[in-house]
């Protein structure tokens, strides 16, 4: 069987690099203090760089060339000379000043590129986090975890790496440039202009390589989020993935993202590793030239000393290294920006369930819940519940009963604004819930859902998740409310990832624990008893009337027997309500609830029988 597996979003559009530069910067410059006093440090460790061929052409020229000069006359003449070994004094302490200036820049720029990279990165996880706390769940029905781990692992590691490591080749590239082109044309600007040919030749080259290499690195930060979705997926399924031997078809489906991810990194990489022999080979063109007419002026005595000739070469050369750190540096930028492309885009991604302009708190609410004329499609065209008129009174218990993708959840999801009416209206307490806030109805709602969550931590931590100020005696009362008091000798108990170290109904119990404690005026059960034990069940069964007491209650249940004592049951069909009554009338009535319950409970007598 060939899987379709959901592809991530490719991105194709030719943008400029400026806007994503201007944008990632923004974060940089949130840390100004520091990020100017990085680029300072870090024109100056590059200014010194380009002051050192400066200072060996005076040291040359002023030093060492007049006495070899003094030598030879003195040689010639049969005389004694004495060198100046006070101004070569000289030179060597300018050196080591420099060469001290530089140091301490290098310690500077590399501490605070450092600080820059942790804070952005910490603040651009954080706004992804954020950002994805308050994304509606229908982003995550179409996006996998794994996908969504590698936008805040990966792709930030990467953008921030521009910011930091990539900005250093940058400001040292454009100062050094700076510098050594005003020093060269004090020299010689016939021969600077020579120099300065070189660079249009290296401009289209990059410009040629350029789009190869976005396409590449596009290519490579998709294909590495399905990559790391598909590991995500078989990790959390490795149960499955055993329990039909299907462990070498899964290894067989991520060799395949695998290669297809090696291919599109060395394509990444082939074409920016072209950048540096490129640039080596324009540099080794132009070195020849101004060995060859440099070193004729400098020989003919009527163009460059030996000190200037050897300055200007050394210029000559090391000009080609800072456009060598600014091609890098421009590669870098188009790997990172399909890293950034895929970070902003879920920053940029709308919230579509959020508080709207002028939205009020609701009070204590009571649990009227009504709606009227509602509509609602997950996929457009495709309607889920039609024209559904409902009216629930405070306190009632409400199970939904009906077949698998009847709308059943669809209602309780609507209920608890994790999904919006495509039109109509839901009223909480006679008022349209859209005009309220989102804090102030969750906070009064409990959900417990058919698979528990825990967080890793103690059995006491994940109670109080939805009641962090609750007391112990709180704690101790919700647990005796949903029949597990047997938990309170172990709240100090660690759970483990997911739970782990739980058993399913353990955990069960826990989230209704964790539900109960907010007190909620509106509680919902979705399928919240059909993947455990039959004695957790009946713990539960024993408690139910408890927790349903006083409170707005919608339930749904696959086992029917756990819903029997509910005010009222109604039948999903088709999105629409086909029956409504209690367990008795509903009998009596021998129709849809009728049938199924007969049926169900034939099965169990013959499951015990046997």
């Amino acid at each position: 069987m060939q899987f379709d597996y959901i592809q991530d979003k490719e991105f194709t559009a030719k943008k400029a690099l400026l806007p994503f530069i201007k944008r990632i910067f923004k974060y940089a410059l949130v840390y100004k203090k520091w990020f100017w006093t990085f680029v300072c440090f870090m024109g100056v460790v590059a200014i010194i760089d380009a002051l050192f061929p400066y200072v060996w052409m005076y040291f040359i020229d002023n030093a060492i060339t007049p006495s070899i000069e003094g030598l030879n006359l003195a040689n010639e003449q049969g005389t004694e000379y004495e060198p100046n070994f006070l101004r070569m004094a000289m030179y060597a302490s300018i050196y080591f000043i420099m060469g001290i200036v530089q140091i301490t820049g290098i310690y500077f720029f590399v501490k605070f590129a450092g600080f820059i990279q942790e804070h952005v990165l910490f603040d651009l996880r954080k706004a992804l986090f954020a950002k994805l706390q308050k994304m509606q769940f229908s982003y995550f029905d179409k996006n996998s975890s794994g996908w969504l781990l590698s936008r805040i692992t990966s792709d930030t590691d990467r953008v921030t790496e521009l910011i930091s490591w990539g900005f250093i080749e940058f400001i040292w590239g454009v100062t050094m440039i700076v510098f050594c082109t005003a020093f060269m044309f004090t020299m010689s600007v016939k021969l600077t202009l020579v120099v300065l040919i070189s660079i249009p030749v290296l401009i289209v080259i990059s410009f040629k390589i350029r789009m190869l290499i976005l396409k590449y690195s596009r290519l490579s930060r998709k294909v590495n989020s399905e990559l790391i979705g598909n590991y995500t997926e078989n990790i959390n399924g490795v149960a499955v993935n055993k329990s039909t031997a299907q462990e070498f078809a899964a290894l067989g489906r991520f060799k395949r993202f695998s290669g297809d991810m090696n291919k599109a990194s060395f394509r990444a990489q082939l074409y920016t590793a072209m950048y540096g022999p490129l640039v080596i080979f324009v540099g080794t063109i132009v070195a020849a030239i101004m060995i060859l007419w440099g070193g004729q002026l400098s020989l003919s005595g009527i163009g460059l000393t030996i000190g200037e000739f050897q300055a200007f070469l050394a210029y000559a050369t090391l000009i080609f290294m800072p456009i060598w750190d600014i091609a890098r540096f421009y590669s870098m930028a188009q790997g990172s920006l399909s890293a950034g492309e895929r970070i902003f885009s879920l920053l940029d991604e709308e919230v579509l369930i959020k508080d709207k302009e002028g939205a009020t708190d609701y009070g204590n609410i009571n649990g009227d819940i009504s709606f009227e004329n509602l509509n609602f499609e997950y996929v457009k065209g495709k309607p889920v519940l039609n024209n559904l008129n409902l009216k629930i009174k405070a306190g009632q218990s409400v199970a939904l009963v009906g077949a698998t993708g009847e709308g059943k959840t669809t209602i309780a999801s609507l209920i608890s604004r994790f999904y919006e009416p495509t039109s109509g209206v839901v009223k909480i307490d006679n008022e349209n819930y859209l005009d309220k806030t989102l804090k102030s109805l969750r906070s009064q709602m409990g959900v417990v859902l058919q698979q528990p969550y825990l967080f890793s931590g103690t059995i006491k931590e994940n109670i109080l998740f939805t009641k962090q100020n609750a007391t112990d005696a709180e704690v101790e009362n919700a647990l005796k409310l949903v029949g597990a008091s047997e938990f309170i000798e172990r709240l100090n108990e660690e759970v483990g990832e997911g739970g782990e170290h739980l058993s399913e109904g353990e955990r069960q119990l826990i989230s209704f624990a964790r539900a109960v404690i907010v007190e909620p005026a509106i509680f919902v059960m979705d399928e919240a008893t059909s993947s455990i034990d039959t004695l957790t069940e009946a713990k539960i069964q024993n408690s139910i009337q408890n927790i349903l007491e006083g409170r707005t209650s919608i339930v749904i249940a696959h086992r029917l027997s756990t819903i029997k004592t509910c005010d009222r049951i109604l039948v999903i069909q088709k999105g629409q309500i086909i029956e409504d009554g209690n367990h008795e009338a509903l009998l009596q009535l021998k129709g849809k609830y009728y049938h199924l319950y007969t049926k169900q409970l034939r099965l169990e007598n013959a499951t015990t029988i046997s």
